[in-house]
Parts: C-alpha cells; sequence; structure tokens
C-alpha cells in the first residue's frame, strides 16, 4: 500500500538523474564487465550515465573515483563487485566509512530478495547504500544476477531517494 506523502514525494522528484558506475575488479576490463554493461544500459532507459570506470579492488582508487564523480555532479554512484567476504574486497568497508548516512533498507531488501532468488547463499551478500556529499552511493555483489535483483529494488525509486538526499 503506498502512501500519500510518498506519491507526492515520488511526484515533486525529478527524472533528470545523473548516474555513475563504478565496477571493482582485480580481474575484469571493459570487454568483460557483463555487469557494467547491464547497469549502463538499465540507467539510460531513464536517467544519464556521465561516467563509467573500471577499478581494481583498491580503497584509494575507490574512493578517488567517487570523489570525482561527485564533483562532476553525478546524482548517484552505483558500484558493482569487491562486496565479498576475501581480503581484497574492500568496497563495503571503505563506503561506509565515508557514508554521512547509511540506507539500511537498501541492504535488507538485497538481501531478502536475495534469499528468495538462491536460498541461504543470500547471508554472504554485503550489499550496502548511502549518502555522501549529497550523492546517494549503492554497493552491489559484481554478479550479473545480483546487479539485476539490485536494479530492480532501486532504479524505479531513484528519483525518490535522490530528491531527499539532495535536500
Amino acid at each position: 500500500m503506498e502512501s500519500e506523502t510518498t506519491k507526492q514525494h515520488q511526484d515533486e522528484s525529478s527524472n533528470n538523474i545523473t548516474c555513475g558506475i563504478i565496477t571493482l575488479s582485480d580481474s575484469r576490463d571493459k570487454k568483460e564487465d557483463l555487469s557494467g554493461d547491464y547497469i549502463e544500459n538499465e540507467l539510460k532507459k531513464r536517467y544519464t550515465v556521465k561516467s563509467r570506470e573500471i577499478i581494481k579492488d583498491e580503497k584509494e582508487d575507490l574512493l578517488k573515483s567517487i570523489d570525482e564523480m561527485i564533483k562532476n555532479d553525478v546524482d548517484v554512484i552505483l558500484t558493482n563487485g569487491g562486496t565479498g567476504l576475501s581480503e581484497r574486497d574492500i568496497t563495503v568497508e571503505s563506503v561506509e566509512k565515508i557514508f554521512d548516512k547509511k540506507i539500511d533498507g537498501f541492504g535488507e531488501i538485497f538481501r531478502h530478495q536475495s534469499y528468495i532468488e538462491i536460498g541461504s547463499g543470500a547471508l554472504l551478500s554485503r550489499a550496502t547504500a548511502g549518502v555522501y556529499k549529497k550523492c546517494c552511493i549503492f554497493s552491489m555483489p559484481g554478479s550479473p544476477n545480483a546487479v539485476k535483483t539490485a536494479l530492480n529494488i532501486i532504479i524505479d525509486e531513484l528519483p525518490h531517494i535522490v530528491h531527499h538526499a539532495k535536500k
């Protein structure tokens, strides 16, 4: 059931949203970045994709890319990869330290939906989201299926989320 307030906020929100995509991978390049391709193609159906990068799983590179995208007036940054449990997976620890506000619901809903789709393997997901310098950052696993799940959760709601983050 949709609330009147939510509907009002959605109506007041702009679809003129600029996005950046960061793929974190020590092994993939642009040709092999199926998840980045999927994110870009889906976002371009509704929004503007201003930037897309593939970087190594390095905290400094990730934070630099985020800051550069924000300087270029990106409203939303979607990262994929680097959310696992291995020592090289640095995305979650890196972005959560810079968040001004955390969007807890994204990770919760992502894990719930993943559980429905794949079962208890969803426990391994560390998807997270938050706001940093009025930019929304969504960090999701790098598999194509995980990216599809994440985008199904957020893509329609981006105008509403950005509207609140920019206040």
